[in-house]
Order: C-alpha cells, then sequence, then structure tokens
C-alpha cells in the first residue's frame, strides 16, 4: 500500500532565454542564473520556501562532461553551492550528477528512492545551459563573467566514464553523430529504404516534432519546418554525418533550465501543497549498455528495451495505457529504437511522442533535455487528470537509459528503482582483420563535402571490426542503395584499418 513516505513531484518550472549581445553583459545568462531561475519557478509553483530544501541535484554541463573541461568564460567549482546560496538554500545532501542525456529522469528516480527509504522530505533537482549565450557572447569579442565557488560540501559524481573504446577513437568514431548514424544506416537498411527515402521517413518523424516546437512558448527556436525542407540538403540544412542532415540532430546552441521539486506524501501534507499539483512516479526502469562496437545488435537497443521494460513492469501497464510520450529524441534513430522497444510502429502511431517539441526543434540542453521533459509531462499530467505519461531519457549513444511512468493518480504501492542492468552479451573485436560483410557505415562531411568513412563489419568468425574510407572508395557508401552487406577487405596501419570493397 502507498504510505506517507510514497514521493511525489509538486512543483515544476523551466526557463528559455534568448539574450542577444546587443542586449548588454549585465542581462547575459549563465548556468548558475538559469538555474536559479527555473527553481524559484518549480519552488513557487509549489507554493513553498527554498528552506523547506533538503536535497539540492544539479545536471552536470556540457563544459564539465569531458575529462578535460573548457571553461572560457570561468569555472563555476561548486555549482550546487551557488545555486543554493543564491537561492537562500541550506540543503543537508547536495549532489552534482554524472554525465549523460540519461540524468534528469535517473535523478528523479534516485530522489524519489530516497524520499521513500527516509533519507530526506524534500529534493529540488535543477540544470541548465547556456551556450547559445557563450557562443553568442564569443562571436562578438566578449567576455561573460561565470566563475563562481561556494564553501558548501556537495558530492561530484565525476563525468562518468568515455564511453569510447581505444579502436573507436583510433577510427574517428568520437562525435555524437557519427555513432547515431551508425544505428540510422542498419535501420534503413533493414527497412528496405534507399538513402533519400530513409531521409524522407527521419523527416516524416521530425516534422510532427518539429510541428509541436513551433507551438510550444518555452521553445528555443522558431522551427517551422516541413518534410520537404528537413528531407532536402541545403544551406541551412547541410549534411553532417550520413544519413543525417544538420535538423535531423539535436541542437545545443540553447540557453534554457528547468527544475523539479519532490517530496514525501507527507511532506506535501504538513505544507498544505493541492492535490491538483501532485504527481507521482509509477514506474521506473534504468540499464546501461557497452561501448557500441561491443554490441551484439546494432538495429535494436538492449538498453532502452531493458529500462522500459523494467518501468512499464513496476507501473503495472502496457504501452496502450500510456497517454502521451517523451521519447529521447537526438536523433531519429533514438526515436525509431525506443518506439520499437515499445511495439510502436512510427507509420501509424497516432499518440504524440515529445511534449516539447524534441532536442533539434525545442532545445537540446546538453544533460538535462529530459528534465524539461519531465515538466512539461507534468503540466499536461495536470491538465489532464487520470492520464498517463512516460518520459525515456537517454544518454551516450542509446547506452545509459532511464525510463520514468508519471500520472496524477496516486500509485497503490512504491518502489525503489532497481540499479542499472547491463548487457549479458558481448561482441568480440577482431584485432588484424582481412575480410568481412559491411554491416553498417556512415560518411562524415565537413565544409567542402564528404570527408571519411567509417563502417563496421563482421569477419567470417563473427568478430566484428571497424574500418575507414577515403578518396574514391566512398563512392559506394554514396550511392543511393545500401551498401550494407557487401564484402569488404582491411589493410591494418597503425591499428588504423583502411577498407576496401571486394565486390
Amino acid at each position: 500500500m502507498a504510505t506517507g513516505r510514497t514521493p511525489v513531484l509538486v512543483g515544476v518550472g523551466q526557463v528559455t532565454n534568448h539574450w542577444m549581445p546587443n542586449d548588454g553583459l549585465a542581462t547575459a545568462p549563465s548556468p548558475t542564473s538559469l538555474c536559479v531561475q527555473a527553481s524559484e519557478r518549480a519552488l513557487a509553483d509549489a507554493g513553498i520556501t527554498a528552506a523547506q530544501i533538503e536535497m539540492l541535484a544539479v545536471a552536470r554541463t556540457i563544459a564539465d562532461s569531458t575529462p578535460r573541461p573548457r571553461h572560457p568564460f570561468g569555472v563555476n567549482s561548486n555549482p550546487p553551492g551557488t545555486i543554493a546560496r543564491a537561492l537562500s538554500a541550506t540543503p543537508r545532501h547536495a549532489t552534482y550528477e554524472i554525465a549523460g542525456g540519461h540524468s534528469s529522469q535517473k535523478l528523479a528516480n534516485e530522489m524519489a528512492s530516497r524520499i521513500y527509504d527516509g533519507e530526506f522530505d524534500c529534493a529540488l533537482i535543477t540544470g541548465a545551459e547556456a551556450i547559445k549565450a557563450a557562443k553568442s557572447a564569443a562571436a562578438q569579442g566578449m567576455t561573460l563573467d561565470w566563475a563562481d565557488s561556494s564553501d558548501m560540501p556537495f558530492e561530484d559524481r565525476g563525468p562518468g566514464a568515455m564511453l569510447l573504446s581505444r579502436t573507436e577513437i583510433k577510427h574517428g568514431l568520437v562525435v555524437p553523430a557519427f555513432f547515431y548514424a551508425i544505428f540510422e544506416n542498419i535501420l534503413a537498411r533493414e527497412w528496405g529504404e534507399t538513402r533519400s527515402q530513409h531521409r524522407r521517413s527521419m523527416s516524416e518523424l521530425f516534422a510532427k516534432f518539429a510541428a509541436i516546437a513551433d507551438k510550444n512558448p518555452d521553445s528555443q527556436f522558431e522551427t517551422k519546418f516541413d518534410v520537404d525542407f528537413l528531407a532536402t540538403p541545403s544551406r541551412q540544412n547541410y549534411p553532417f554525418a550520413d544519413p543525417f542532415l544538420k535538423w535531423h540532430m539535436a541542437q545545443d546552441a540553447v540557453s534554457q533550465s528547468a527544475a523539479i521539486v519532490m517530496m514525501s506524501e507527507n511532506k506535501a501534507d504538513a505544507l498544505g501543497i493541492a492535490r491538483e499539483k501532485r504527481v507521482y512516479l509509477h514506474g521506473m526502469g534504468e540499464a546501461t549498455d557497452d561501448n557500441i562496437s561491443e554490441r551484439p545488435h546494432l538495429d535494436r537497443s538492449w538498453a532502452m528495451q531493458t529500462a522500459l521494460d523494467r518501468a512499464l513492469s513496476q507501473a503495472d501497464c502496457r504501452q496502450q495505457d500510456i497517454d502521451v510520450f517523451d521519447l529521447y529524441s537526438c536523433f531519429p534513430c533514438a526515436v525509431f529504437s525506443a518506439m520499437a522497444a515499445l511495439g510502436l510502429r512510427h507509420e501509424t502511431e497516432n499518440r504524440a511522442l515529445t511534449v516539447t517539441g524534441g532536442l533539434p526543434f525545442f532545445g537540446g540542453p546538453g544533460n538535462n533535455y529530459s528534465l524539461h521533459a519531465i515538466v512539461s509531462m507534468a503540466a499536461r499530467l495536470r491538465a489532464s487528470p487520470g492520464q498517463t505519461g512516460l518520459v525515456l531519457a537517454n544518454g551516450g549513444w542509446m547506452t545509459k537509459e532511464a525510463v520514468g511512468i508519471w500520472s496524477t493518480n496516486k500509485p497503490e504501492s512504491f518502489q525503489p528503482v532497481a540499479a542499472f542492468a547491463t548487457p549479458p552479451e558481448h561482441v568480440e573485436i577482431d584485432p588484424d582483420p582481412r575480410e568481412g560483410i559491411l554491416e553498417s557505415f556512415t560518411v562524415t562531411h565537413g565544409r567542402e563535402g564528404p570527408e571519411k568513412g567509417i563502417i563496421f563489419a563482421r569477419s567470417r568468425d563473427g568478430r566484428r571490426f571497424l574500418g575507414n574510407v577515403t578518396g574514391d572508395a566512398l563512392a559506394p557508401l554514396m550511392q543511393e542503395a545500401s551498401p550494407i552487406g557487401r564484402r569488404v577487405s582491411a589493410q591494418q596501419t597503425d591499428e588504423v584499418n583502411t577498407i576496401s570493397f571486394v565486390d
């Protein structure tokens, strides 16, 4: 049975800032100032003061998410502490979360579980990016002052594992779009689509997202994009990594922040928080996968499937019971893979798959996008009491998944989130390949056009190898028909396999 320790979301807030250099330095946003704004809105929405906050959890900025952080406008050495100070909050616990787009829903799952276990009664989760402001200022030669610090104790969980193998790095597989293009091209092959046909399938999916973003007042971008625009290469929609054009990818040049307040039911009752403000977690699921080169299947996501299955099972519901989704949309294949894991068909599904408009069109604020999804989902569910919403948050290259199933209905019982599931199968890498079958690929693009092919292939014994294709050998990768399934040969120099087509 549900108890007084049942966790409940009671406050939400988000901010989208459109500052430009001609607005003046005095009003330029920083990640900290944006977090403070969103947090103030969430506290006001809940009708409480910052004095109630016992735990403050902050999503990691992109700048702090690599082993060698770059801070051109100064370092904030204690994001939770500086945010708490600005809010006049004195939390007993504070966390700066690990990197990953899954982290917002993961934090919601974690805070809910720790509230239920009695560790604290009230938690604030927030996060922000101010990349748009930073890029705009730098382009005008302006210097922003983001340096800050605090003596408040906090747990810094660090950026986390690299999610890259030596082999992947050696072959240039170092940009998110390159990883996702490997997934996308294998989907196109499985669906029997040519290069241009699959671009249209991606664009038909994302045109629906763009339409939702266009009606969302919190969107960072104006995105009156139709299918034809999204499917056609142009100066405004240039190729980046086949098959992706610019607007098939998450756009991180944003200044956005979101925040939520969660607490125990007892605390909400004691503070007199209205029933219509309360949104509950019914199901949670989390899973993590191997480096992409070690995964047995590239046409599906084991981690997504596992996290979704766990959340649906915990909530005792089926996908047919979900009224509204927010499926992480950094690239089309992330949505397609989530839909496949849920048993949805992209050609016929009529339910909206995003409540914001998605990462390419609403905006992709680094590790914090899904906190915006939770904020928007809570608003949607409050407006339609009794409905159920599902948020899927994705980190890495479909590497780290966190799912939450939300409703205004109070659950009959609550179960803390289970530990991250880990994959049972792995693929061995062939250290010295000679010949194999092309499994998937992408072609990277620069300002002058196609630059390099990155391929995955399987040796006869089933081991996988990576390789690069350059010059005239790129031609088979640029044709309308998919080259997947063709025989290739490999010549290795300094751990890099140079690929040629055998037939």
